[in-house]
């Protein structure tokens, strides 16, 4: 919640950088900040794997605890975007990647039939976060500044993943693996298929959270406050998605799951985010979107495991969680980018179709995965 929450919730932050704080600043520098969170989260989870392997995982709790709330208060007292990507972006993901990881990784250990639902209960967190966490963010805002809300959202973290860490226990001893990151995946063909899906999903994954809220005021022309409700309105289709989708995927496959939930990621974002002239639609399209959203990352895992098996699974994750950096690293950089050069800072449309089009290269990436497993369309995989 803590972690992942305060990455969704971040479209709240950027929208007043990007009109209020540092409104000279382009898009793209700004937009940085948010993808550094998720890119070095999921970076240094490889890191933050190794540690929950060889030590108590509730350290390592404590310890991303320390880093990640401490970034935050660090953050409060920066005066320039470089400061706040150094601690606002970097550190924060250094520290949220040692709450994520153990968080994620542990229900995995308590459950065997219902595991891809019990990590999407687990993931869940990140919803319910961003969803109350920005209009707190907002709230805060408003009322007190940016920096105090800084600061309370660090003291925050620091608290509850402190408070929570003793109940983080694992239930078995788990094997140091004998790779870090399995680098022999990449001679299997279904590996480098699912490698390029993670990709493309993960670079698409932040444009609409870190960018509608925004859209809601300078296109839409609604009051600022509309920022915030979109990115929780987002958050809050995910809460029932993570679930929902997770134990669909128990009885349809994941694979299955992963592939649908691309689709209508695409359908969201080109169907009804590109042509939006009315807050109704855009409404629409957040709710949708945020509902099939977090199991574009919190399905991989479970396709993963159920392609190449639980024993080599912590190694290959290593690489799917490089996959992640490479898409975060492309994603919302470059559509600042083209929103700043094509569309004066104005026009989203081209930052709407980059987006899109990472959503399809994806599908067309699962599509081929998918019939090399099987050509029934009803097989569960």
């Amino acid at each position: 919640m803590v972690a992942v929450g305060t990455v969704n919730s971040y479209g709240v932050y950027m929208q007043e950088y990007e009109l209020n704080v540092f409104s000279t600043t382009p898009a793209s520098t700004l937009s940085w900040i948010g993808c550094l969170q998720f890119a070095t989260l999921s970076l240094f989870g490889i890191a933050a794997g190794v540690l929950v392997e060889r030590i108590d995982p509730r350290a390592v709790i404590v310890l991303g605890s320390v880093v990640s709330g401490g970034a935050l208060m660090v953050a409060s007292a920066c005066k320039t975007p470089l400061g706040l990507l150094l601690t606002q972006g970097l550190l924060f993901g250094v520290g949220a990647s040692f709450l994520v990881t153990p968080a994620v990784s542990l229900p995995s250990q308590w459950m065997d039939r219902y595991r891809a639902l019990a990590t999407g209960i687990a993931v869940t967190g990140g919803s319910i976060g961003g969803m109350w966490m920005s209009f707190a963010s907002k709230a805060m805002i408003e009322r007190l500044g940016w920096q105090w809300s800084l600061r309370i959202t660090g003291l925050m973290t620091l608290v509850a993943g402190c408070a929570f860490s003793p109940l983080m226990a694992r239930r078995v001893e788990v094997h140091r693996r004998d790779r870090i990151i399995d680098f022999s995946a990449m001679r299997n063909v279904r590996f480098l298929l699912l490698f390029g899906a993670s990709v493309f999903n993960s670079g698409g994954y932040f444009l609409p959270y870190y960018f509608q809220p925004p859209y809601a005021v300078v296109v839409l022309g609604r009051d600022s406050v509309w920022g915030a409700d979109i990115s929780s309105i987002m958050n809050a289709g995910g809460i029932a998605g993570r679930i929902l989708i997770g134990l669909m995927a128990d009885y349809i496959g994941p694979l299955n799951s992963l592939l649908a939930s691309i689709v209508v990621s695409a359908i969201a974002v080109l169907a009804m985010w590109l042509p939006c002239k009315s807050i109704g639609l855009l409404v629409a399209s957040a709710l949708l979107y945020g509902f099939v959203s977090g199991s574009l990352v919190s399905l991989v895992p479970v396709v993963t495991a159920n392609l190449f098996g639980i024993k080599r699974l912590p190694s290959i994750l290593g690489l799917l969680f490089i996959s992640y950096t490479i898409g975060a690293m492309i994603s919302s950089p470059v559509g600042g980018k083209l929103l700043d050069d094509y569309g004066h800072g104005t026009d989203y449309t081209w930052l709407i179709v980059y987006g899109g089009l990472f959503f399809v290269i994806s599908a067309v990436l699962l599509i081929a995965l998918r019939v090399s497993l099987s050509f029934s369309i009803l097989h569960k995989v």
